[in-house]
């Protein structure tokens, strides 16, 4: 009786990284990044670490994954005050594999999200908050 020996090889899942940088006015930044609805990173920023580069391994079978940033920055105001403002922002990412992906803010911290300087098609911003970051309520 002969017998086959089936050898497969692994589906290996996409990675690509994320890197967040602090604005020229942040004094500090305390961030989540959500992919799939489950926390892959925690950049912490400040004056003495500025920049964060993390390397995000996505699930296996999937191409497209939603994402969502959640977080709290701190700026100094002209005046001299320290103000602090919850951010969040949500979209989809197509494709992201091997992709160099960047953490953004814009419109007086209103908006907060991902984006691929070299390929626009990457990733999909929804406007608004994301109800991933809601704070909970009791």
């Amino acid at each position: 009786m002969l017998g086959l020996i089936a050898t497969a090889s692994p589906v290996l899942a996409g990675t690509f990284d994320v890197t967040d940088g602090c604005a020229s006015d942040e004094i500090s930044e305390v961030s989540r990044l959500y992919i799939d609805e489950r926390l892959v990173a925690t950049f912490q920023l400040d004056p003495r670490h500025p920049e964060r580069t993390v390397n995000v391994e996505t699930p296996v079978g999937r191409v497209n994954h939603s994402y969502a940033l959640c977080g709290e920055i701190t700026i100094r105001l002209p005046s001299g005050k320290a103000e602090t403002h919850e951010v969040s922002g949500e979209g989809v990412l197509h494709a992201p594999n091997g992709h160099h992906l960047v953490a953004l803010g814009a419109k007086n911290f209103t908006e907060f999200y991902l984006d691929d300087p070299d390929d626009s098609t990457v990733v999909e911003h929804y406007p608004g908050r994301s109800s991933l970051c809601a704070a909970p309520t009791s």
